[in-house]
């Protein structure tokens, strides 16, 4: 299993307590398109991605998903459904191969959230799920297309690389065409160019004033 400790919500944790974490958790991988949960599933467990990158989405009444965040290792998935005990609100589905630690969470919340040093940090967590809520508004009502692209690529080099072009459309609520031509257009600026590997940034600060 993944060294619990090294995450930042266990690191001041005794080397006894991490047992005892470990003890109720265990490790399980996925391949790309497996589902972690769907919507409307009771959480069971408190869910850490170590490995891959997993997308959370809705589905709108005619069957199409609706991305609305990637995570990316490490990170805590859908904790609000645990400590609310309500279903998971959205479902959740690996863009890649992954896995993550699943930690039984009503023995999680007995021996440990009355860490208060625990307590802190998943209050941090869910503070930055607010500011995922406030990048999604931002990207999908206040930027372009273009902006939406180059501040993706700018914070997701790594990803830009290895995601295919529609699952990053999928990401940006774009259509892959419009993806094709934003890329295109970014090569004729000279901010990427094209190599062996796809894609290579060559000027990120020009990149970076499409959306600052």
């Amino acid at each position: 299993m993944e060294k619990l400790k090294e995450f930042y919500l266990f690191e001041n944790l005794s080397a006894d307590q991490i047992k005892k974490l470990e003890s109720i958790s265990q490790k399980v991988t996925y391949k790309k398109g497996n589902i972690l949960f769907y919507e409307g599933d009771e959480p069971k467990s408190l869910i850490l991605l170590t490995d891959g990158i997993l997308q959370v989405y809705k589905t709108d009444h005619k069957g199409n998903k609706i991305i609305l965040h990637q995570f990316f290792p490490q990170s805590l998935i859908a904790e609000i459904a645990n400590l609310e005990r309500i279903p998971f609100p959205a479902s959740a589905e690996f863009v890649t191969d992954g896995s993550a630690v699943l930690i039984d969470y009503e023995k999680f919340e007995k021996e440990f959230l009355k860490n208060p040093e625990i307590s802190f940090f998943l209050i941090k967590s869910l503070t930055k799920k607010v500011k995922f809520l406030e990048d999604v508004i931002t990207n999908n009502i206040v930027m372009n297309s273009t902006a939406r692209v180059a501040k993706f690529i700018c914070e997701h080099e790594k990803e830009f690389i290895e995601l295919k072009k529609g699952e990053i459309a999928a990401n940006l609520n774009i259509a892959p065409e419009t993806l094709s031509r934003i890329i295109k257009k970014f090569k004729t600026l000279n901010l990427l160019e094209k190599n062996e590997n796809g894609y290579k940034v060559i000027n990120k600060e020009g990149l970076k004033s499409l959306y600052e």
